[in-house]
Parts: structure tokens; C-alpha cells; sequence
């Protein structure tokens, strides 16, 4: 016996259970006579046992045919409520997302709006995942996720939402004290604050407008695995940070650093909603989508208020 039950053929039998008739089965399925009769003598060879005694006039379920037809008709019915649920989830916004975001981001840009979503979608519910680290969408179940780089090849659907620059800066107290780099390869002598999740596996990678190219890894006292984690660090004048707008926008605002290197300038990033390949997204999914587009297209200003200045 195969691993797998006969689905279509116990579906095609109480339907037609239901009917009476083989005909009117094959009508309201949409399927010929003969598909039909094939499906529940298959069904029959299968189980070896007769469901149906047939004359030309009447049809007469057998004992066997008894027994099997209010699991059958449970099974359709079964069938029809999940194909109707998933369905009804795919043309009308409803039900979970589950969303992967980086940290920083998530806290500051994505949070603050997700109560005018969720009003807007009182059917939806998010899972809000908070990590910097690279999620595996798949592997982990989640419908959607946000992620701010340029993004290399992938089987995952990309959409991109926003741009999101980014600064070489340093306090005014560290340039004062260790002078300002003018070109990228001067980092090398530097101090410098490192992210662990660069997608530029630690290299920080420069063109200027003359197309030239630099690529310097950087080192220093600090590196960390969330980027506003070297802020501190950043404004005590310990070194030297690249780091998105959405970080480090409002220190550059408040005059709390400076940016450097303004020449040259790293591939710049965008903030992309990434999803699973195949078939189309729920209707949740695509709604949330159309919202955080709408929302985050002044993404690293979203929900900035300028710091106080020290």
C-alpha cells in the first residue's frame, strides 16, 4: 500500500455518496463520468472491497461502503474548510505574519507604526522578530523580513521599500585628537568600531565620484553585534564608526559627530522586504508589505527626534 491514502478518491466517493449519483458527482465537480468512476473503482481495487452496488437504475452503497462513507464525507468536508480558510486568507487580510527585522531598525522605525497597522488590519497579528542576525526565513518560518544591505544573490522575493545611507563619522573630541582621515585607506590607521553583521564580510568599501575604489578592513577597540550599541562608544571620541541613518541620523543632526570621508562614499544599502519564493503571498503579507512601504520612505528619519545636545 502506498504511503499516502487515496485523497482524491475517497473525496470523489463521498461525493458522490452525497449525490447519489455518479453523474451528478462528476457535474458539480466538474469532471467527466468516467474520471469519476475510475476514481471509486480505484478506490475499490485499493481497499479490495466493492463500495457501490450499481444497476443501471439505482445505486446502493455496500457495507463496506457504509462504513467508509462518514469518514469520506468527514474528510471531504475537512478539505473543503481548510482550501475555504486558506482561501478566504489569501483574498482578505487576515490572520499571523510572522516579520524578522534587525534590531535597532525594528525599534525605532517599525514599532512605532505597527499600532496604526494593526488598527487599519483588526483581522492581522504580527510576530515581531528582533535580531540583527542573518534569519533563515525558511528554515524558521516566517512569512516576511526586513533587511537594510545590498542584497547578494538570493532564492528569496526582494522588494525594495527605501534607501538607507550611510555615514563614516567620528566625534569631534576623537578627530581633535587623532586627526581626520582623508582618504579610506587612512582607516588603517585609525580606530575603528566594528558591526559583526557586515553583509561585506568586515570590509568597509568606498567609490568616489571619479569611480576609483578602496576597501579597508578596519580594527579597533570595540565590535559588536547591534549597531547602536556603539554609539557610547562613538560620542566618548574611542574611534571611528560606519553606520546607517537610522543609528547614527540624529547625533549627525544634534552635531554629536561628524561625517567623514564625504568624498567617498559605501555601496549604499536599502531597506528591502524579503519574502519566501513560490506562489503568491497571502493577502496579509502583501497589505503589510504596501504599509511599510508607504511608511518607511523617509525610513531613517521615520520617528527620529533630535538628541539633546551635550
Amino acid at each position: 500500500m502506498a504511503k499516502l491514502p487515496d485523497f482524491e478518491g475517497l473525496a470523489i466517493f463521498a461525493k458522490v455518496v452525497e449525490l447519489r449519483s455518479f453523474a451528478a458527482a462528476a457535474g458539480e465537480l466538474a469532471l467527466s463520468k468516467a474520471t469519476v468512476s475510475k476514481a471509486v473503482t480505484r478506490l475499490e481495487e485499493r481497499l479490495g472491497a466493492r463500495l457501490f452496488n450499481r444497476t443501471s437504475r439505482r445505486l446502493a452503497l455496500t457495507d463496506a461502503g457504509q462504513k467508509l462513507s462518514e469518514r469520506a464525507a468527514r474528510l471531504l468536508a475537512d478539505g473543503e474548510a481548510a482550501e475555504n480558510e486558506a482561501l478566504a486568507q489569501s483574498v482578505a487580510p487576515r490572520g499571523l505574519v510572522r516579520l524578522a527585522v534587525p534590531m535597532t531598525f525594528g525599534v525605532k522605525s517599525v514599532a512605532p507604526i505597527l499600532p496604526d497597522f494593526l488598527a487599519q488590519y483588526p483581522d492581522v497579528s504580527i510576530d515581531l522578530h528582533l535580531s540583527d542576525a542573518m534569519v533563515d526565513l525558511i528554515g524558521e518560518g516566517f512569512d516576511a523580513g526586513l533587511r537594510i544591505a545590498s542584497l547578494p544573490d538570493s532564492s528569496l522575493i526582494a522588494r525594495r521599500l527605501c534607501a538607507m545611507p550611510r555615514y563614516t563619522v567620528a566625534s569631534p573630541a576623537y578627530l581633535k585628537r587623532y586627526g581626520r582621515p582623508t582618504h579610506p585607506m587612512h582607516l588603517a590607521q585609525h580606530r575603528c568600531l566594528g558591526y559583526a553583521y557586515l553583509s561585506t564580510a568586515g570590509a568597509w568599501n568606498y567609490t568616489n565620484a571619479a569611480g576609483e575604489q578602496a576597501s579597508v578592513r578596519p580594527a579597533g577597540p570595540l565590535r559588536v553585534n547591534n549597531g547602536e550599541a556603539l554609539i557610547p562608544a562613538l560620542l566618548a571620541g574611542l574611534g571611528i564608526a560606519d553606520l546607517p541613518d537610522f543609528i547614527v541620523g540624529e547625533a549627525i543632526a544634534a552635531g554629536e559627530v561628524e561625517v567623514i570621508l564625504k568624498d567617498w562614499k559605501q555601496t549604499e544599502g536599502s531597506v528591502h522586504l524579503v519574502t519566501p519564493p513560490g506562489g503568491p503571498r497571502p493577502a496579509r503579507v502583501e497589505v503589510l508589505a504596501d504599509f511599510l512601504a508607504k511608511r518607511l520612505s523617509v525610513a531613517g528619519k521615520l520617528g527620529r527626534a533630535p538628541r539633546k545636545a551635550r
